[in-house]
């Protein structure tokens, strides 16, 4: 078992029940997201998770095409690579986050399904029951598309990024695409010896890292150099993008380098 110095010195086992009812039919009728909420083990929290499906598997309207509807929207949904999107603030007293925090990246990826899962104060990224809990919110997209997730991309912003490190050694399913932004992966420990950890999983799919110049939170004389050095370590197609400009919010890199995010989740 992985021992990192933000995990908690013993992780959590859970005992997941199944994916339970989602929003109203009339949330897919709009860009507002289905609702679920995930039992986090037996500690009775519960994860606010919103999920995104794609703009063609929308339901439409008109009650007379509702059966034929719900039929297409299973067939194309059954076809739509997933990504999740690991929002930043994993520790703060916001534990709604994931409701909202995909919307966004769902609206640049119309065409994919978009799942976040909302992180708070010690059920944190970094747990293995929030990683439980995303595989759970997975399960039930494969069981409401009946059709398996076997393998998805992951999106981190912020100390997001260590939920894509995370579930990239911890996680049930593989990777396959990963965009990591504004990172701070020094708080995992040794760059060498995160990329090392669980290696089958870890050297499998791409990495990618943008980072910038400006970064208001992590300086990037730190930051930059470990990147590098987990880069040379994991035996994956891996890439650092530096901007000197760059800040440290997501609205930066949608709104400057969306051609380096369309490159790391094509």
């Amino acid at each position: 078992m992985m021992h990192l110095s933000l995990a908690l010195p013993v992780l959590f086992t859970l005992m997941l029940v199944g994916a339970q009812a989602f929003a109203a039919p009339n949330a897919l009728a709009s860009n507002a997201p289905d609702t679920l909420l995930v039992p986090v083990g037996a500690s009775g929290v519960q994860s606010p998770t919103g999920i995104w499906w794609p703009n063609a598997v929308k339901a439409k309207s008109k009650t007379a095409h509702k059966n034929a509807s719900q039929v297409k929207k299973r067939a194309n949904a059954a076809k739509s690579s997933v990504v999740v999107w690991f929002h930043g603030g994993m520790g703060s007293s916001n534990c709604e986050k994931g409701l909202v925090a995909g919307n966004d990246f769902a609206n640049l990826y119309p065409e994919k399904i978009v799942v976040s899962v909302s992180a708070c104060r010690e059920k944190h990224w970094v747990t293995q029951s929030m990683i439980d809990v995303v595989d759970a919110a997975l399960d039930s997209i494969a069981a409401r598309r009946k059709a398996p997730v076997e393998s998805v991309s992951l999106v981190g912003v912020s100390d997001g990024a260590l939920g894509v490190l995370f579930y990239s050694i911890q996680g049930k399913r593989r990777v396959e695409n990963r965009l990591l932004m504004s990172s701070f992966g020094k708080m995992l420990g040794e760059a060498s010896a995160v990329a090392r950890v669980n290696e089958h999983r870890m050297n499998s799919g791409r990495f990618r890292f943008l980072q910038g110049g400006k970064d208001r939170l992590y300086p990037s004389n730190e930051s930059v150099s470990w990147i590098e050095e987990f880069c040379k370590a994991v035996q994956v197609d891996c890439e650092l993008r530096f901007d000197q400009e760059g800040e440290h919010d997501w609205s930066y890199w949608k709104d400057k380098r969306m051609d380096w995010i369309r490159e790391a989740i094509p």
